[in-house]
């Protein structure tokens, strides 16, 4: 079971675990419970289009990484630039925080996977209520032709101090594609250091 103290390091991932859970909630039929669901038939989505990019946002992963971070961070009530945010995106990316479920026997993880306009709308209140800065303080990346892989470990806080202890550290994992134009983020995939263990030093500055 996660400890309140637990649940606290991880305000984002809270937020974004309820809003999944709530989408995936089964209903019930009228028929009651030994109902068969109805096929769901194949739908094409539009999606929303993507805001203009600042070319500088994402001419290389370091750009595209950086604005990532500087997008999320803020001091308590200060509006984050959310379309700043959806620029940095493919369309159809997801977000992808690890659950994990500590047992008396080790641990269970597992992923919950949101949408970059999901994970604004998931957030935004919290940011509405409390600082949180997110900096990165090391990095592997890793390219072969148009594809790009970032391990970039993180370090997360409530103020802008470089001088703050840390409430929470793990790392983002980042997929990325350039397509001939510019850099585009297709999953950032990530796990908390209380869950997973401390951060290796190979993917730590320093």
């Amino acid at each position: 079971m996660r400890s309140k103290q637990d649940m606290l390091r991880r305000p984002l991932f809270a937020a974004m675990v309820a809003m999944t859970v709530a989408c995936a909630a089964p209903e019930h039929g009228a028929e009651g419970e030994g109902a068969e669901a109805e096929p769901m038939s194949a739908m094409e989505v539009e999606l929303p289009p993507t805001p203009m990019a600042d070319p500088a946002d994402v001419a290389s992963v370091e750009a595209i990484v950086t604005a990532v971070y500087e997008s999320i961070s803020g001091d308590a009530g200060v509006a984050r630039d959310w379309d700043r945010f959806r620029s940095l995106f493919l369309p159809g990316a997801r977000l992808m925080p690890v659950a994990t479920e500590h047992l008396e026997n080790g641990r269970r993880s597992s992923i919950n996977s949101v949408s970059p306009e999901q994970f604004a709308e998931g957030t935004d209140e919290f940011f509405e209520q409390e600082g949180f800065y997110e900096v990165e303080i090391g990095n592997v990346t890793e390219t072969y032709g148009d594809i790009a892989h970032r391990f970039s470990s993180y370090a997360s806080l409530r103020t802008d101090d470089p001088n703050e202890e840390p409430f929470n550290r793990g790392i983002n994992s980042f997929q990325l594609l350039h397509d001939g134009e510019r850099w585009w983020i297709l999953t950032i995939f990530w796990q908390h250091e209380p869950d997973a263990g401390p951060i290796p030093e190979k993917y730590l500055d320093g």
